[in-house]
């Protein structure tokens, strides 16, 4: 590629590049499901603004553009939810999601003591399935979101090795 993206967290400065990047990245998705008003195009940027400021928010840059963003945060039963991986079209099959979801569940491990991580995806979303299959996590469920997408709930213990009841 000839040129190094960095991972790092985000700050209130990136909520618009965010809020811009997901909007575009989640058209695929949404042409996937033929329903445009699913959660990542109908969020506002006040809500995306809230996000960088009070969860674990990561992205990665190419220069000054920010080109891929992840969040998580920890839920009620302690495991952390991690959402909204997006990285830009042109740069995806680089392993700069992987990247992001690695530093995102260190962050919510580390800094915020998950035992677990948690994510979902649409039952049709087969690169999301592979990459989330390839870092390990495992599907668990399913759910239906807000915008009536079927999703499947995929989870992994934080550690390498979970730990036995």
């Amino acid at each position: 590629m000839g040129m190094s993206v960095t991972i790092s967290a985000a700050t209130e400065q990136d909520a618009e590049q965010i809020f811009r990047l997901q909007y575009l990245c989640f058209q695929s998705e949404a042409a996937l499901y033929g329903n445009y008003r699913i959660d990542p195009l109908v969020e506002s940027f006040e809500s995306v603004r809230q996000e960088v400021a009070q969860n674990c928010v990561f992205v990665a840059r190419l220069g000054e553009e920010v080109v891929g963003s992840v969040r998580g945060r920890i839920t009620e039963d302690g495991a952390a939810s991690i959402g909204m991986l997006c990285v830009h079209p042109r740069l995806q099959g680089h392993g700069i999601g992987a990247r992001l979801l690695r530093a995102a569940e260190s962050a919510l491990a580390e800094e915020r003591g998950a035992t677990r991580f948690r994510l979902h995806t649409g039952h049709r979303s087969e690169g999301n399935l592979r990459l989330y299959r390839r870092v390990g996590y495992q599907p668990v469920g399913t759910s239906r979101g807000a915008d009536g997408v079927p999703m499947i709930v995929l989870e992994k213990p934080a550690g390498a090795y979970a730990a036995t009841a």
